[in-house]
Formats: structure tokens, C-alpha cells, sequence
């Protein structure tokens, strides 16, 4: 009997969670070989790093598709629906789609689980199960290639059981500390693994140790190197309404005067990343100006800087460490000016939440503290301890419920007490983690991305 999507849901859900990573690729390369090796049936852009893989991946898959190549995108986490991690021509599955992809895998993965189970290890996680339904469902369709973000790391994670013929780094920074390492350079070892004998890799701006990192990895298996500031880059960019105007040098010309609507720095540096990937994936070392244009308008990135509400307005972004945190800073600074901008922010037990607070502390006026339904959630009341200690007292709210958290954020950003003579309307900011954001986004009606 066919399952229904919430059937499929609880099983995935039940399997080994996505945030613990065993360094083996056995369980998923048995698994694919059962599959048939649909991972091989088309090319592969993996893309790595610490802050900008999805919305990198995205740029990316507009880019191919303006192009008339049919892509299959794979990202993670989700915001809302796990249907979104599996796109076809940048669209997520349908919930019967996906139950489909499922199905396909299913016997297989058992065969597997019971091969594991009787050598003593473990079954298949959720992870590995989902990458191998979008590798599955990326044959299936057929697509022309498949744009493929990591989950945790490099070498060990799931995807790399395709081996890329283009890799993609963006900049690389502390996260996962437990299992990728305390320093950006011990991080950069396990995600230089994606860069593979006789690819590309197109690598975005990094710190010197983490770039003698990923160019020595680069040089032992003779791939082709692009490195942003120097084979490419972001030549100007100016803020504009809803967006920015941005011009870029790619590997073999200069695109000017580009519109992109999402904002900050960050997001023209992702552009630039995203344009040189798609012309070393060509060959053609070069796009028609007219089709970078086309895309780069089309692009959204739910989740990342997102304006879900006006009056006040409400924006979204799934900042959940200090380097993504300092971005977010920055392009709150640059794109709007809210007096004042409450804060509404729930994270991870096992992130750097007081180095995220830090950063965020001279941006907010107010900080709303709460929890996701996440089980991995700090406690509110930890969390507010932590916050009262860099706020103040008064500066810090506490709000376990986010429904209740986004109604005193909101009352708070539309009363404006204290800031009666500022230029700026009152804004809300919700942040610290993806679940966080993703159930923001359902409660005040956004759906799935």
C-alpha cells in the first residue's frame, strides 16, 4: 500500500538525524550501487562551505536554467517542508512526488539497514536516505545536471557519493565545531574534499590559511582552480530598492549593471561565485549578458534577509552562526533603517550562541528571546540568561512560545516607545536558526519556500 507524505515524514524522521555525522561512505555507496549508481547518469556542481551554499545553489540553478538545461537542485536544511530540499527545474517535489521518490528507495535502503544491522553498525540516516531519493529522482527525470549542496562538511557527507565534476567553496568559517573542527582551517580540510581529480573548483574569497588549505588539496589531485579576486569577482555593486545593482567580472568578461533583489554585501559576492560556477560548467567562458540579467532577476532566497510583512515590516534570516550573523549585521545596516528593529531569536543548544548575541547586540534594541519545536532548541529561559548578560535586563524579553515571541516583538516594533522623534519606522527581525525561521514563516503566513 502506497504511504501517504506524513507517513513518509515519520519514517525519515525516525531514522539517525541529519546533525550527526559517522566519517563512511559505505551505507550510501551500497545504496546506490542497488540504485543502479544514479548519481553517474548526469554532472554534478556540489557546492561547500560555512555561509551561502543554498542561496549560491540557487543563483546557480537560475543561471543553468535560463541556459534551457534542466536542473535538479538539492538543499538543506529545510525552512518549512522537506519536499523543498528535492527541486526539478527550481521547483520543489509535490508531496505525491516525493512520496514517490521515497518508494523507490525504500526496499533498497531496508536491504541495506539489514546488511548494516548484522555487521553491528548503523542504518541508513535521514540524510543519506534523502540524497539518495534526489539522486534517484534526478535520473528519474532525466535532468541535464544536478546542482547538489552538502549537508555537514566534504569528504564524508552523503552527496559526496557523486563525485563532482565542479566543485564550489564558498567562505569557509567555524560551524559543526564537533564534528568539522574548532578552527576555519581544520574546517577547510574535511570540506576541501569535495575538489576532485581533474575537476574544477571555483572558490570564493577566504581566509589565507583556509585558502592554502583548499589550493594545496586542489594542486594534489590537478584540479582546475578559479579563485574569486583574482580569476573573478565583484567589481561594483550599489544599493537599490528591493535589492541591489551589482557589476561582476566572470572568467571572460564583465556583466554590468545587474539587478539583484536580494540585499547585502554577501549576496553580490554569492552572485559572483554562482556566474563563474556556471561559466566553468559550460566551457564557454562566457554568458550572454541578456541571460545573466534574466536570472539574477528571477532569484528569491527564502529565509535570507526575507520581508514576509510590512507594518511593521518582519523580515527572516537563518543567521545560526557568528560569520552568517555578521552578514545579516551588515545588511540590515546598509538596506533599512528601523527605529527600532526588535529581535526575535531562538537557536541551537549546540551553537556558538554567545557568539552569535554578540554580533547581534549592537543592531537590536530589543531582543525577544524564545525556542523552536526543535528538540536540539536552548531553552528560552538559558537562552535569555545568556542574552541578559550582553543586553541588559531591560533590553531582554522572554517569550518561550514563538507565536507569542512574534506577537511582543511585533507590538514592541509598532509602539516604538523611546523612539517617537527617530527617522525609521519600528522592524522586526527573526534569527538564530533555520527552524526558527521556518516556523516563523508558517506563522505568519509565508508557507513553504
Amino acid at each position: 500500500m502506497r504511504p501517504t507524505y506524513a507517513e513518509v515524514e515519520r519514517a525519515l524522521l525516525g531514522r539517525w538525524p541529519e546533525t550527526k555525522l559517522e566519517p563512511s561512505l559505505d551505507r550510501i555507496r551500497a545504496l546506490m550501487d542497488l540504485l543502479g549508481e544514479p548519481q553517474r547518469a548526469y554532472p554534478v556542481v556540489q557546492l561547500t562551505g560555512t555561509n551561502g551554499k543554498t542561496s549560491t545553489s540557487r543563483m546557480i540553478d537560475a543561471l543553468l536554467r535560463e541556459r534551457q538545461l534542466r536542473t535538479g537542485r538539492f538543499t538543506s536544511p529545510h525552512l518549512v517542508s522537506m519536499t523543498e530540499r528535492i527541486t526539478l527545474d527550481g521547483e520543489p517535489l509535490s508531496e505525491d512526488a516525493f512520496v514517490d521518490a521515497f518508494a523507490d528507495v525504500a526496499a533498497y535502503a531496508q536491504i541495506v539497514d539489514d546488511s548494516s544491522a548484522q555487521h553491528g553498525g548503523a542504518p541508513l540516516s535521514f540524510f543519506e536516505t534523502v540524497v539518495a531519493m534526489a539522486y534517484a529522482a534526478f535520473a528519474d527525470a532525466p535532468v541535464d545536471v544536478a546542482v547538489v549542496e552538502v549537508g555537514m562538511g566534504g569528504t564524508w557527507d552523503a552527496t559526496s557519493v557523486a563525485e563532482a565534476s565542479l566543485a564550489v567553496i564558498t567562505p569557509i568559517d567555524v560551524d559543526h565545531a564537533k564534528y568539522l573542527g574548532d578552527s576555519p582551517e581544520l574546517v577547510a580540510v574535511e570540506k576541501a574534499g569535495i575538489i576532485h581529480a581533474g575537476a574544477q573548483a571555483v572558490i570564493a574569497e577566504q581566509r589565507p590559511e583556509v585558502l592554502d588549505v583548499l589550493l594545496r588539496r586542489a594542486a594534489e589531485v590537478g584540479a582546475t582552480v578559479h579563485r574569486q579576486g583574482v580569476d573573478f569577482g565583484v567589481a561594483e555593486r550599489v544599493p537599490a530598492l528591493g535589492g541591489q545593482v551589482i557589476t561582476l567580472d566572470g572568467l571572460g568578461r564583465r556583466y554590468e549593471d545587474v539587478f539583484l533583489p536580494l540585499h547585502g554585501a554577501h549576496q553580490a559576492q554569492n552572485a559572483a561565485v554562482a556566474l563563474a560556477a556556471v561559466e566553468a560548467f559550460t566551457g564557454s567562458g562566457e554568458l550572454e549578458p541578456a541571460l545573466v540579467e534574466a536570472a539574477f532577476a528571477s532569484v528569491t532566497s527564502p529565509g535570507r534577509l526575507e520581508v514576509v510583512r510590512r507594518s511593521p515590516t518582519v523580515l527572516l534570516d537563518a543567521a545560526h552562526n557568528p560569520h552568517g550573523a555578521a552578514a545579516l549585521v551588515d545588511a540590515v545596516q546598509e538596506a533599512f533603517a528601523f527605529s527600532p528593529l526588535v529581535g526575535v531569536v531562538g537557536m541551537m543548544a549546540d551553537k556558538d550562541v554567545d557568539g552569535i548575541l554578540r554580533v547581534l547586540e549592537p543592531l537590536l534594541a530589543t531582543i525577544v528571546v524564545t525556542q523552536s519545536s526543535s528538540d536540539r532548541s536552548m531553552p528560552a529561559a538559558e537562552l535569555a540568561e545568556v542574552a541578559t548578560d550582553l543586553f541588559g535586563e531591560d533590553r531582554v524579553v522572554l517569550a518561550p512560545g514563538l507565536d507569542d515571541a512574534l506577537a511582543t516583538a511585533i507590538n514592541l516594533a509598532e509602539s516604538a516607545e523611546g523612539y517617537e522623534d527617530a527617522l525609521g519606522s519600528g522592524g522586526v527581525l527573526v534569527t538564530g536558526s533555520v527552524v526558527t525561521v521556518g516556523e516563523a514563516r508558517v506563522l505568519l503566513g509565508s508557507g513553504a519556500a
